[in-house]
């Protein structure tokens, strides 16, 4: 009888805590579009650097990975245990796709010298230098959200698995599903600004 309050109740707080990470990202979108203002031409000119191919590659790994937990809630939803780990463990690799093409890419960049306050920066147009600093901070930010995306789905794989949860009772692995898809959607702003800047 109280399983349904107590199930909206983290519903409610998960969307709470989701409107505390769109404040803070949007604040971080706010502080790109003032620089950009003002350093139009440097950032259309390091935008240039980023490989277009590589951030187009993740949008679609991260866009397949909202589809496999949407596809996992439905899954437990209609008592499919094993569809539901399948859609969970997909979820999982593209994750860990994603943070190994940004590992390769942000070594690239460093290994050329590109990072905030390196010498080719400082000595280079100040706005470049404010735009791969913004890159650094949010999209290795995105990337901790990321690794916690990715623990809390590993988390309710293991919990499904268990038959912690079930038809019954799936909260966690609704509102990790909720959570993956804001840190996919945050992506799907990232990408643009940074790699589609023209």
């Amino acid at each position: 009888m109280h399983s349904q309050p107590d199930e909206s109740g983290k519903k409610l707080g998960m969307w709470l805590f989701l409107y505390t990470e769109i404040i803070l990202f949007g604040g971080l979108f706010v502080l790109y579009a003032v620089y950009f203002s003002t350093y139009a031409h440097d950032f259309k000119e390091a935008g240039k650097e980023l490989n277009r191919l590589l951030g187009l590659l993740n949008t679609v790994i991260l866009l397949f990975s909202s589809f496999a937990v949407a596809a996992a809630v439905t899954a437990i939803q209609k008592k499919e245990k094993k569809t539901a780990l399948a859609g969970l463990a997909a979820a999982i690799l593209c994750g860990l796709i994603f943070l190994v093409n940004k590992y390769f890419e942000w070594g690239h960049k460093i290994e050329g010298g590109i990072y905030p306050n390196s010498e080719k920066l400082v000595s280079g147009p100040h706005g470049q230098n404010m735009f791969f600093g913004l890159y650094y901070v949010i999209t290795g930010l995105h990337g901790i959200h990321i690794i916690i995306g990715m623990t809390l789905l590993i988390v309710s794989l293991i919990f499904v698995q268990r038959g912690k949860i079930t038809f019954e009772r799936f909260a966690l692995l609704e509102n990790s599903g909720l959570y993956w898809h804001l840190v996919d959607l945050i992506w799907i702003f990232i990408f643009p600004l940074f790699y589609l800047i023209i």
